[in-house]
């Protein structure tokens, strides 16, 4: 070979489509915006009830189930005994794992479950999707989830569902507006 010749021109790009007729640098070139099947999904601003009912109720019993088996993971290796043996500890880190997470994620669940039944109702009622509907579901359904304890039970449990979906909100307004993805 003639060592003279740069290094660009002893090589060459392997490009394996190159004898198909097809514009394969646009196969990549995906859109960004949401694709929808009827235009009347397009025209809708917000998720349906369904939709937001499989979200929430999904993502509380899953965030739920992971706390509660880290908890439960935690618990378990606590209450190992000195003479018992490895597969009695890991039985019992497993048992205590996975009692916790259903507990957790069931509850959250359930939590979630009355939140996206809550803001599809406010939703509808009020005609137009604003963070207010987040805020009365958040209260809502702190209200409803504790009311079997009591009305003063009830009340510091919507209180503390109001702050806390005004504050996811919150938080998601000033992602949007603070960080660019």
């Amino acid at each position: 070979m003639d060592s003279s010749k740069p290094d660009k021109e002893k090589t060459r790009v392997y490009h394996p489509y190159q004898d198909l007729n097809v514009p394969i640098q646009k196969l990549y070139n995906l859109p960004t915006a949401p694709e929808h099947l009827f235009p009347e999904e397009a025209a809708r601003a917000h998720r349906s009830w369904g939709e937001n009912l499989q979200y929430y109720t999904g993502c509380g019993y899953l965030s739920g189930a992971m706390f509660g088996a880290a908890k439960g993971t935690v618990q378990g290796l606590k209450a190992a005994e000195p003479g018992d043996s490895l597969k009695l500890r890991i039985n019992r880190i497993l048992n205590s794992g996975g009692q916790t997470g259903r507990r957790f994620g069931n509850s959250l669940g359930v939590l979630g479950l009355i939140f996206a039944g809550l803001e599809s109702g406010v939703i509808h009622l009020r005609g137009k999707d604003d963070l207010l509907n987040s805020v009365v579901a958040g209260l809502g359904t702190g209200a409803l989830y504790r009311g079997a304890a009591g009305p003063r039970s009830a009340a510091i449990a919507g209180a503390i569902g109001g702050i806390a979906a005004a504050t996811a909100v919150a938080g998601k307004q000033a992602l949007k507006r603070y960080v660019p993805i």
